[in-house]
């Protein structure tokens, strides 16, 4: 089994989307000590973002990308809010695994998601409360972005992870940590066992 390794955060060792993210990909490696891991930092190494130089390329510059991503079993992605959105290098990321005829494709009856068949586990990080149910949540363009453009690859099995409220307190962000790492502990059906 192969599972991709996500990371956007800029934080570094600050970031709590890469916390809990390898702490999710430990959890598969402890399950499945045979599990194939790629990692890629878009922080570290990110992707150019489109350009038209990148658009008459044919997106060759993201080819290892959309392997990479074609190739997972398992995908997670370590995705904070910025500004009530992905980081800019996660968009990057996305845009060059949005090719037709790889990921999806036009037909009569609409677009078609070519990448189904994999499970992505989405660790969410958010300095306050974006949830369905709180004043915020008209404000949340970071998980309906993610849950659109998988959507549209054909990925179904798509789970979330979240920590929110980091950003209010010290305290509420060590709790917020604490509950996310105990349901990465605990939660086998949702982080550890492939639909």
């Amino acid at each position: 089994m192969k599972l991709l390794h996500i990371d956007s955060g800029i934080l570094g060792e600050h970031s709590v989307s890469r916390r809990l993210s390898a702490a999710v990909v430990a959890q598969w490696k402890a399950d499945l000590p045979d599990l194939e891991v790629t990692y890629r930092d878009l922080a570290a190494n990110p992707i150019d973002h489109l350009t038209g130089a990148v658009v008459a390329s044919g997106f060759a510059d993201g080819a290892a990308a959309l392997d990479e991503f074609l190739a997972a079993d398992v995908v997670v992605i370590g995705a904070p809010m910025y500004n009530f959105a992905i980081p800019s290098q996660l968009k990057a990321w996305f845009d060059r695994l949005a090719v037709a005829g790889k990921t999806f494709r036009y037909t009569e009856k609409g677009p078609e998601g070519l990448a189904g068949g994999k499970t992505v586990i989405v660790v969410s990080t958010r300095g306050g409360y974006y949830g369905v149910d709180t004043p915020m949540a008209s404000l949340d363009h970071q998980e309906n972005y993610l849950k659109t453009i998988l959507g549209f690859f054909g990925v179904t099995d798509i789970r979330f992870l979240r920590a929110e409220g980091v950003a209010i307190s010290p305290d509420h962000k060590q709790a917020a940590i604490a509950a996310a790492e105990r349901e990465i502990a605990t939660n086998t059906a949702l982080f550890r066992q492939a639909a």
